[in-house]
């Protein structure tokens, strides 16, 4: 791959749809699809949306956050993150950069399970969560430590392990979720990404596939491209990074090739990646190395097999790509 220059790419070719939705996130990390529409969290709680209306499910409460000490990171503010199960049923509020989540079945309305994965350092990551297949889910315990529960019952599915010595960040599953990626760091401070095998995992291996060693660069959007590639944002071993973008594969962590550019939350959709910069919502062939598209001013803050949603001003915008 080579550095693409920014040039002018034309508009991004695709479909809208436009609705009016008061409906207010708490922030860019509270909405998420659900089948047949997108689940927020607003003040006055879960909000349910579909193609024609909005219904309030009910408030939440998260645990209230300690007042420690921490680093100062206005470019990482704590704040609450929003995550759904695929059938839609489960639910977690998750305090990124912070200590506490909460797991809610929305179907009983009842709590699953609360968690505290401690105050150690955690303002550095964001909340590890993530909703795996087979009714269950992956959630931090402690600062260096990452489990597995069943969803319905909220009981631990994985074995005590030592401390790993390893401060878990995001987790994102793979497209067959087959796989976990992790973003994290380990002393003295180094950022290094990792790849869990969920089988082999839950089986008792804890030997993940460490992808490289990245420096000063944790905390950094991430992506998989598919089953078997993954992206990382940020060039370089110093933070911050330079803009663009690393592709690396997953198995191994064998960097595949990077390019200059890229710089905002990303997701992967037909073999190409989006990215929410600050000019709009761009397109790139991370095959070439490309910035091939370009809709200006489009902001969005979720993304569901090619639908992209933006909520604002009262006003739910969707765009999905032409293919």
């Amino acid at each position: 791959m080579n550095v693409s220059p920014c040039g002018h790419p034309a508009p991004a070719a695709g479909t809208w749809t436009t609705r009016p939705c008061p409906v207010t996130p708490l922030n860019d990390r509270c909405l998420v699809p659900v089948p047949g529409g997108w689940l927020a969290l607003t003040e006055a709680g879960f909000v349910r949306i579909d193609d024609e209306d909005q219904w309030l499910l009910g408030p939440v409460e998260p645990a209230e956050e300690r007042d420690v000490e921490r680093y100062d990171r206005p470019d990482r503010p704590r704040g609450p993150a929003l995550h759904a199960s695929a059938d839609g049923r489960f639910a977690a509020v998750v305090s990124d950069y912070g200590q506490y989540g909460t797991v809610v079945d929305l179907a009983e309305w009842v709590t699953v399970l609360d968690l505290d994965r401690d105050w150690d350092d955690n303002e550095w990551t964001r909340y590890p969560f993530a909703f795996l297949d087979g009714g269950r889910f992956a959630a931090a315990t402690a600062c260096d430590r990452l489990d597995v529960f069943d969803a319905a019952t909220g009981r631990l599915l994985t074995e005590h392990a030592d401390d790993s010595g390893y401060y878990f960040g995001a987790v994102l599953p793979s497209p067959s979720g087959r796989s976990l990626l992790v973003d994290g760091w380990a002393w003295h401070p180094v950022g290094i990404p990792l790849v869990i095998d969920c089988a082999a995992w839950l089986a008792g291996d804890r030997n993940p596939a460490q992808l490289a060693d990245r420096g000063d660069v944790w905390d950094e959007p991430m992506v998989w491209l598919d089953e078997e590639t993954i992206a990382l944002q940020g060039i370089g071993s110093e933070r911050p990074p330079l803009d663009g973008v690393e592709v690396r594969a997953a198995a191994s962590g064998r960097l595949l090739g990077q390019f200059a550019g890229p710089k905002g939350r990303m997701w992967a959709h037909g073999g190409l990646l989006y990215v929410a910069a600050e000019a709009g919502l761009e397109v790139w062939d991370p095959t070439e190395g490309a910035r091939i598209g370009l809709l200006e001013g489009f902001a969005p803050i979720a993304h569901h097999d090619g639908s992209f949603a933006e909520l604002r001003n009262d006003q739910l915008r969707i765009w999905a790509p032409v293919g």
